[in-house]
This record gives C-alpha cells, sequence and structure tokens, in this order.
C-alpha cells in the first residue's frame, strides 16, 4: 500500500496525478489533498477519494467547505500549517507538490525532514534554493523525483539514479539537451508587444495552470526548469543546452562523454511522468495513448531566441550570480505574471519588470540558507510591487 498527499489537487497536476491513482488501483491511496479555493471541484475531489485529511488556504473556501466533508475526512484550518502537517504525515509514503509558487517552499522542507519522497512539480523552491535543499535532502535521507516532462525525462535517461548523488554520474555526462516547446509565439511574426492574456494562456501542447503557461509563453519557465535541474542533478551551466523542440515528443535529452544520446519519448500528456513518479521505480501501463512515429513524420529543433524572450536569458544571468538572485528572480516573475493577466502590464513588461528588481538586489556572497532564500522571495516580492506601482521598468540590459 502507498499512502499519498497531493497538494494542489485541483491544478492540472494534481487533476492529472488523481486520474493516474485512481487507475492504478487500490494499492495506491489518497490520504490527504490540498487546494486553494476551487471549492466546487475540491469537495468532489474530497468525496471521490475520501482522504482523512483535507485542507484548503483560502478562509472563505474553509467556511464553505466545513459542512460539507464526508465522513472519516477532517477538514484542517486554512493556514500554512496545514499543507506542513500534511507534507510531514508520519504514514505518508508520497508527496505529490502540484502547488504552484512560493507557497510550496515550506511544505517542501517539511516533507524532506520528515524523510519522504517527494513527486515534485513545483520548481520555484528548486529555483530559489535548490543546492540548500539538496543538501537537506541528503541530511534526512529524503527523495525527489521531478514531475514535470523535462526534468523526469532527465532523471530517466540518467544512468546513475541515486537522486541525492549525482556527482558521479555527472563525470560521464557531456550535455543535457533541455527541450522546450516554444510557447504559442515561437513563429509569431506580429510584436509580442500586443500580446493578450488570452493568447498568452492558448499553448499549443500543454494544458496547464495559468502562471506556468504565461512563463511558458515567455521562456521563463524553460529558465526554471534549467535552474531546478542545475541544482537537482548537480549540473554546471556549461552542461545544459536548451532546445526549442515545437512537436513536444522528446521531452528531453542526455549525451554522454562516448557520444551517445539517451531521449526520453512519448505523446505529451502529463501523465505519463506523474505515474511514473507514483510507481517509481516501477513502470506499469498508463491510459496514455503509445506515441506512434509514422504519425510523428519529422523532429524540428531550434536555437531559442534570447533577443525576443529575454526571461529566459534572465533566469540564467540569475543563476550564474547564484546567492539570492534565483529566489528574487522567482518572485519577482509571480508578481509580472499576475499583473500581466490583470492587464496592468504589457506582455513585453514582464522581463522588464523582473529586471528592474534584479539590478536592485542586495549582494551576498555563496549558497544561501533556507532562511535566506525565504527572506529573499519576500524582499524581490515587495520590491516588485513597489517597482509596479511606480512604473519603475523600462527596458533590459543584460
Amino acid at each position: 500500500m502507498k499512502n499519498i498527499i497531493v497538494l494542489g489537487s485541483t491544478g492540472s497536476i494534481g487533476t492529472s496525478a488523481l486520474d493516474v491513482i485512481a487507475r492504478l488501483g487500490p494499492q495506491y491511496r489518497v490520504i490527504g489533498m490540498s487546494a486553494n479555493k476551487n471549492t466546487e471541484l475540491f469537495i468532489k475531489q474530497v468525496h471521490s477519494f475520501k482522504p482523512r485529511f483535507a485542507a484548503v488556504l483560502d478562509a472563505a473556501s474553509y467556511e464553505i467547505l466545513k459542512p460539507q466533508m464526508p465522513k472519516g475526512t477532517q477538514l484542517l484550518p486554512p493556514d500554512m500549517d496545514s499543507l506542513v502537517f500534511l507534507s510531514s504525515l508520519p504514514s505518508a509514503n508520497l508527496i505529490i507538490s502540484g502547488l504552484v509558487g512560493a507557497v510550496g517552499f515550506q511544505p517542501l522542507i517539511a516533507a524532506i525532514k520528515a524523510g519522504k519522497t517527494i513527486a515534485l512539480a513545483n520548481k520555484e523552491p528548486m529555483v530559489m534554493a535548490g543546492q540548500s535543499i539538496m543538501q537537506e535532502c541528503r541530511r534526512w535521507n529524503a527523495t525527489i523525483i521531478p514531475v514535470d516532462s523535462e526534468p523526469s525525462a532527465i532523471f530517466q535517461c540518467m544512468e546513475e539514479t541515486d537522486a541525492n548523488n549525482y556527482d558521479r554520474a555527472n563525470e560521464s555526462i557531456s550535455r543535457v539537451f533541455l527541450t522546450a516547446s516554444g510557447g504559442p509565439f515561437a513563429r509569431r511574426k506580429k510584436a509580442l508587444s500586443t500580446v493578450t492574456p488570452a493568447e498568452a494562456l492558448n499553448h499549443p501542447r500543454w494544458k496547464m495552470g495559468k502562471k506556468i503557461t504565461v512563463d511558458s509563453a515567455t521562456l521563463m519557465n524553460k529558465g526554471f526548469e534549467a535552474i531546478e535541474i542545475m541544482n537537482l542533478f548537480s549540473l554546471p551551466q556549461e552542461k545544459v543546452q536548451i532546445v526549442i523542440h515545437p512537436q513536444s515528443l522528446i521531452h528531453s535529452a542526455v549525451e554522454y562523454a562516448d557520444g551517445a544520446i539517451l531521449a526520453e519519448m512519448s505523446e505529451p500528456d502529463m501523465r505519463i511522468p506523474i505515474q511514473y513518479a507514483v510507481t517509481y521505480p516501477k513502470r506499469l501501463p498508463s491510459p496514455v495513448k503509445p506515441l506512434n512515429l509514422f504519425e510523428a513524420q519529422k523532429l524540428e529543433f531550434f536555437e531559442p531566441d534570447f533577443d525576443r524572450f529575454p526571461c529566459l536569458d534572465l533566469a540564467l544571468a540569475a543563476q550564474r550570480r547564484g546567492s539570492v538572485f534565483p529566489a528574487v528572480l522567482s518572485a519577482a516573475d509571480e508578481v509580472a505574471v499576475d499583473a500581466f493577466l490583470k492587464e496592468r502590464i504589457k506582455f513585453t513588461d514582464i522581463p522588464k519588470l523582473i529586471y528592474s528588481v534584479l539590478k536592485e538586489t542586495y549582494g551576498r556572497t555563496g549558497r544561501i540558507t533556507l532562511n535566506q532564500a525565504a527572506e529573499a522571495d519576500a524582499w524581490g516580492r515587495e520590491k516588485a510591487l513597489a517597482n509596479l506601482a511606480d512604473k519603475k521598468y523600462k527596458k533590459v540590459i543584460l
């Protein structure tokens, strides 16, 4: 029996995870789940899976849900402590984190300190303090299995699958090819300054939440993934090559010193990497249709356009600077994307606002602690909101 916690159960990762778990059978059981405020879907999920514990962060949603809990399910208070409680529940074997943004930071740390196996789709904590997080994994004997399709592909292609120590495997690796669909604007000829939120949310390959979909449109998501895999797999930046692959059939690849390239290919369906994380190290049949190579016909690969998509450059620059810069980058991006979705700024203002915060970032060198990462996140968020209000963002100069 595998007891599972699903954090962010009403999001795209959470709903796919529940679909996977329901199909796997009674040996995989959801004992806890959380959501933010999608009460209509959440109550359906709770009644379907009947977990021991449920939690919502939104106080108004808590009051709506409280009288609707099925017998045997306890609704936890609407605060961060409830997510921390779920993440460290002694009877849980696997924590699936489908949370979005820095809200997933504390629950991840709690799961690590409890020695859990974490199926991680929430990349922002790995951006904020990935090296320190991996150090904590080694300290507490916790394991992170990446769930996003590209980091999962790299995980599957690595010959050494000790998720806490990749140094030995990396000696034989020449390059890692991190693929990206390019988002909805890879081949757009019109000016990106006219992009609307509706256009940015119309991803050609993946159905995801609003924040990650906009990040995919700006290519910031690929920058986050690059930082994530550098931290997760102990990779230097020079070994990571980002490749635009519009068909999204090769989810990433690893090139070894002898020239051999191992790639993971499948239909673009998040249920495959999610199921791999849930059943790891076993592989079981999935509901996803097999990839038909004859229908695929061609595979295309392009270099990313850093001039049109400066968010990618900002992410890589922040990683090179290290210290608090990636945490500030992540925080500023959350504010910028939210402002764009609310039509307060243009699509092309997203990197400008982020850059305005990065160039004011206070100096600190070396690896930062988890507390320092949380402080940097709060500082970056506050500074981004201030610059947004004052319209202190003009251009990006790298």
